[in-house]
C-alpha cells in the first residue's frame, strides 16, 4: 500500500497551541477525526493572524501522516506556513508537535482556494492575501 508523503517546509511563520480535550480522544489516545478539527482551528488562528477568516476560502483537499500519540492534556503546538501557491490558492501546512516532549504528532497539510460565493465559483487569489500569506512572493 502507497503510503502518504508531505513535503513539509523548512521554516513556519506562525505557530499557535490547543490542548488535547477529552472529546479528541479515542482508546485513550488522540483520534484521527480530532486531527483534522484541531487543524481547522488552527487554520483560524493563523488566517486571523492576518485579519482574514474562511469567509472565502474552500478546502480542496487535506493529507495527515502520524508520527506519534497524543493524549488527554498534552498541549499541541501548530507550526504553520503557506505555500505552493497559484492563481486560486495555496496549500497550508502544519507541523503538529507535542509541546513538552517536542516529538512530532502529525504533519498535514491543506488545499485552499479562494472563493466568490456572490458569482458561486473559484476566483483568482487577491494579491493582499498572497503577499499576507506568503510574504516572500513579491
Amino acid at each position: 500500500m502507497a503510503r502518504v508523503s508531505i513535503d513539509m517546509p523548512e521554516h513556519y511563520s506562525f505557530s499557535t497551541e490547543l490542548p488535547i480535550r477529552i472529546n479528541d480522544t479515542n482508546g485513550g489516545h488522540l483520534s484521527n477525526y480530532a486531527v483534522l478539527a484541531l487543524i481547522h482551528e488552527a487554520r483560524l488562528h493563523f488566517l486571523a493572524q492576518y485579519g482574514y477568516n474562511e469567509e472565502h476560502i474552500i478546502l480542496t483537499d487535506s493529507a495527515i501522516v502520524y508520527k506519534s500519540e497524543g493524549f488527554y492534556g498534552d498541549i499541541l503546538c501548530f507550526d504553520m506556513a503557506a505555500g505552493d501557491f497559484n492563481k486560486y490558492g495555496c496549500d497550508i501546512f502544519y507541523r503538529v508537535r507535542n509541546k513538552k516532549t517536542g516529538a512530532d504528532i502529525a504533519h498535514a497539510k491543506t488545499g485552499m482556494v479562494y472563493y466568490d460565493y456572490q458569482q458561486q465559483k473559484v476566483s483568482t487569489l487577491p494579491d493582499e492575501w498572497r503577499a499576507a500569506l506568503n510574504p516572500d512572493s513579491l
